[in-house]
């Protein structure tokens, strides 16, 4: 079983400014000449995590983390303007001239998959191989399952908190209700409303009960970004065409990759990596029987640094 590399701190940080009012943060971690991976975090709006910098060998690998726009030690915090998923992909390739990476493994789990699928179809030549976990494909069906109805049978208890900060008469459609109070005014309703949304997908994402978790989401500063941001997004369809990923999933052809999903994933379900492993037969594509959603879990762990040690040779 493989467990995490040891803690490690950046060997050095940056400030890129990007389109205004955005200032990204990103740090780089391990061998200033090693294989260059770039870790793309979860959300949109999560923010990286100290954790994060340890999927990789340090001896081997240019470890890359950036905060995307709005979350993290990113700055404005929470802020939703020019917030897109075409701003962030040119956000990466923004990052990648900046510190003079030619090419890059791509790392991303949840919304980190999302991103780096769609930055990989867009600049498939920038892309030394796919590590992917929790498949997010942010289909409105998908959207449905975990904010409307759907993963809501599954934990009726905690759906009702997610429930609570909604009148009734509006609960027919919870994230554009949820969109008013995290884009309003009210401070003290836009915060109950983030750590709502927020602590739902963090008691849900684990298999077995993780606090770590669940006080990660519960932090005001990770809610309110997460919430506004993820809410943001899903009103606008992800800013995303419909079944963009998979249709142009053709243009991962060229690119090695390696799909980990766990098999009691409530936040993304399998059927999401299953359905684009069958568009990217070439990826190898791991069920993690014992996991749900997190990239903490055990199982996860092992597979993804598994895939992360693998391409380390194979890349070498």
């Amino acid at each position: 079983m493989h467990n995490l590399y040891p803690e490690i701190q950046p060997y050095v940080s940056h400030t890129v400014a990007v389109e205004p009012p955005h200032k990204l943060h990103v740090e780089e971690c391990g061998n200033p000449k090693g294989i260059p991976v770039l870790f793309v975090h979860g959300g949109p709006g999560a923010g990286c995590e100290d954790y994060h910098r340890r999927f990789f060998d340090p001896e081997r690998y240019r470890i890359i983390l950036f905060d995307q726009r709005g979350c993290g030690r990113s700055a404005p915090h929470a802020e939703l303007e020019g917030n897109t998923t075409q701003a962030l992909v040119a956000d990466m390739e923004q990052i990648r001239e900046h510190l003079g990476v030619d090419s890059w493994l791509l790392f991303g789990g949840s919304w980190g998959s999302t991103l780096s699928l769609v930055y990989a179809e867009t600049h498939p030549e920038r892309v030394l191989g796919l590590v992917l976990r929790g498949i997010f494909l942010c289909r409105p069906q998908e959207i449905q399952w975990f904010y409307q109805q759907g993963a809501s049978h599954l934990f009726p208890d905690y759906w009702q908190d997610y429930l609570a900060p909604i009148p009734e008469a509006e609960r027919g459609d919870m994230v554009s209700a949820y969109y008013r109070r995290l884009d309003g005014d009210n401070e003290m309703e836009q915060m109950v409303a983030a750590k709502a949304w927020s602590l739902w997908e963090g008691r849900t994402s684990t298999l077995r009960p993780s606090e770590a978790v669940v006080e990660h989401f519960a932090n005001p500063y990770t809610a309110l970004s997460l919430a506004r941001i993820e809410c943001h997004y899903f009103m606008h369809d992800s800013f995303l065409e419909p079944d963009q990923i998979l249709r142009d999933a053709g243009r991962l052809s060229t690119i090695p990759g390696v799909i980990v999903h766990g098999r009691y994933d409530v936040v993304c379900p399998l059927e999401n990596a299953w359905q684009l492993h069958q568009r990217w037969p070439d990826a190898e594509l791991k069920v993690i029987a014992d996991a749900g959603h997190s990239a903490s879990e055990p199982g996860t762990i092992n597979a993804l640094i598994q895939a992360t040690d693998d391409f380390a040779e194979r890349l070498a």
